[in-house]
């Protein structure tokens, strides 16, 4: 269905203007109707007219539309953007001398929270729609296919404003200018949670099936209950903090609710796809194993169908780097950590860093290499004299294709006609060949480039399709939810776990032989840290880390120094006199950029402030305790 594909891929292009008396969005594309005489009632008339409305809804969806985070008052609210991870322990900004607020403790209230407003604007469309089912002249199945649309959407905007601020208004209808109802203090998260679930379980028993999965269907509510179940219950469990209202229902309500959700979709979607990079970096994600939900994007010649998530990683404004210490989670081959395993070579030079380890790290950063190039912009290279540059070239090309992560990495576009990167990694304080600081340049050595590819027929391959929901995490939410009810075991790490470590090239997780990691939190039980370290793993640079740091209460985590890699002034390609940073300045050793941060997390921080505009404008509602 490669309409559907486009349409849900545009949708901001095909949802046109704003009809400010109702908030009813049209459709140039779509609408039978003439624009001056659309209203909600030549609009919700039959199945096409609620179809062309909802488009609007999956917008929340940003996917690879959306960079994200950044280091502004608005980081972090952006929920699923990889950029939000700069407030954890693994990313980490290419910027010298930048660092998260939330991890400087400098963030403060906003008068406005484009987040919280633009929230609450999709909820009101959606109210919008709902009014109008029962008296529209569709069938009573179609009536309960919109509803239980309509209900995902509601759960998933709400679940995400609970998320990140507690207690919110809570309105699930229609509302006039002049109802004092749009003055509603904040509601108590037991009850909006409760109503969540609600939500979720009638989009579940009554969504239609589709043929696609671009679009909406149980299986998507589904993989939400198994995320947001394991959020709100987590949340629940490790959060005793004051807030507006105190959390009175157990945890384990929400935590059952994942785990019978999860079990659900294991059973239905058996298999991973062969290779972790075919779940980022597909031309069609349709039919790949593993995939539940995704947005999809569309070349073919097709105009503004694209995005630009692919292109930010492999030209100068990828900005985001890996930090040592999220690199230091992956395992070597044997299963043990690189700081127990004989496989383990050193972290001296990259070259020794990289060998034998997950595969999931080669398709996360690049390995490193150096060929000579003629120029900056050059789109052919010769081999260096040394063997170590080249070491990676045949590993790569037996676990990818030129359409994804061979070597040398290259701006993207057609193999043979794309710029080639001269070195990897390609400091910005080397500039050698004068590539550092301008193309695909890393501050701490380890750079993202999870999400780069070649496809497309022209330019920086923009036309990969976003996974929304993956089997992968239904994967690590079912071993951490099994964990915190005291059900994991053998069985189940062999049925979450070790399928993926499978797909890593990883020995298996033996529940009765855990090695020893020393960089473990001794407040976490080991098993619990491998079930948490391979979710770091699988879902790096996603968008889950900060939130998961916040709902173990773990941001301790985010207030230790972030360092990259081991360099050696003088060596390696990197210039003695270069100003690249090292750990207590030194000439040899970590590079350290961001400013040490304070180690005393504020307990208020775990939630986010209620903008102060919104208190201004009703003065029922209150602020979250701390912030002022």
């Amino acid at each position: 269905m490669k309409n559907f594909k486009i349409m849900i891929s545009k949708l901001k292009y095909i949802i046109a203007a704003g009809i400010l008396s109702s908030s009813v969005l049209s459709c140039n594309k779509l609408d039978q109707y003439p624009l001056d005489k659309l209203s909600e009632q030549t609009t919700f008339l039959n199945d096409f007219g609620f179809q062309s409305f909802a488009w609007q809804f999956y917008n929340v969806f940003t996917a690879y539309d959306n960079y994200g985070g950044g280091t502004g008052e608005s980081a972090g609210t952006s929920p699923y953007s990889i950029g939000n991870d700069i407030n954890s322990d693994i990313l980490a900004t290419s910027a010298p001398n930048s660092q998260s607020r939330w991890i400087a403790q400098l963030k403060t209230v906003p008068n406005e929270d484009g987040f919280y407003k633009d929230s609450y604007s999709r909820l009101r469309s959606i109210n919008i729609m709902l009014s109008n089912i029962d008296g529209a002249p569709i069938p009573e199945e179609r009536k309960k296919h919109w509803r239980a649309v309509c209900y995902f959407f509601r759960a998933y905007n709400y679940a995400n404003l609970i998320n990140l601020y507690g207690d919110v208004p809570y309105v699930d209808k229609l509302l006039k200018d002049t109802d004092q109802e749009l003055y509603l203090p904040r509601t108590a998260r037991d009850i909006v949670a409760t109503k969540i679930m609600e939500d979720l379980n009638y989009a579940v028993d009554n969504l239609a099936p589709s043929d696609t999965r671009n679009i909406l269907t149980s299986d998507a509510a589904l993989a939400f209950i198994s995320r947001f179940g394991l959020r709100e219950g987590t949340w629940r469990k490790y959060h005793k903090e004051e807030t507006i209202t105190p959390l009175e229902i157990n945890p384990n309500v929400f935590l059952e609710a994942s785990l019978e959700a999860s079990k659900k979709l294991i059973a239905k979607y058996p298999k991973l796809a062969a290779s972790y990079d075919d779940d980022f970096n597909s031309d069609n994600l349709e039919g790949v194993d593993g995939i539940i939900m995704f947005k999809a994007y569309g070349g073919n010649g097709t105009l503004n169908v694209g995005h630009s998530f692919t292109g930010n990683q492999m030209n100068r404004f990828g900005y985001l780097d890996l930090t040592k210490a999220a690199v230091d989670q992956y395992l070597c081959t044997d299963g043990q950590t690189r700081f127990t395993s004989p496989l383990f070579k050193g972290d001296k030079n990259a070259y020794d860093e990289f060998r034998n380890r997950d595969h999931r790290l080669y398709y996360t950063v690049p390995p490193p290499y150096r060929v000579i190039i003629t120029e900056s912009m050059s789109t052919s290279f010769t081999y260096t004299n040394d063997p170590r540059d080249t070491s990676y070239f045949g590993f790569m090309r037996s676990i990818s294709t030129d359409l994804h992560k061979t070597l040398p990495v290259t701006t993207g576009g057609v193999p043979g006609n794309a710029v080639i990167i001269g070195i990897e990694p390609n400091f910005f304080d080397v500039s050698l060949d004068a590539q550092g600081t301008n193309l695909q340049n890393t501050f701490t050595g380890y750079r993202l480039y999870k999400y780069a590819n070649n496809l497309g027929s022209v330019g920086i391959g923009k036309w990969s399709d976003a996974p929304i929901f993956r089997l992968s995490e239904i994967l690590m939410n079912y071993a951490e939810v099994t964990y915190e009810l005291g059900q994991f075991n053998q069985a189940i790490a062999d049925a979450t776990i070790n399928k993926t470590r499978e797909r890593g090239k990883v020995a298996l997780l033996n529940i009765a032989n855990i090695p020893n990691d020393p960089t473990r939190d001794p407040n976490v039980n080991p098993i619990l840290w491998e079930i948490r370290r391979e979710r770091n793993i699988e879902l790096m640079g996603e968008g889950f880390r900060f939130d998961d740091l916040r709902r173990w209460k773990k941001m301790e985590y985010a207030t230790k120094v972030k360092l990259g890699r081991y360099i050696k002034k003088g060596a390696d390609y990197v210039p003695a006199d270069t100003k690249i940073p090292i750990q207590n300045g030194v000439n040899e050793g970590y590079i350290s950029y961001e400013p040490v941060p304070n180690t005393n997390y504020p307990e208020y921080y775990y939630l986010y402030p209620i903008p102060s505009g919104q208190i201004v404008l009703n003065d029922n509602l209150k602020q979250n305790p701390g912030w002022k």
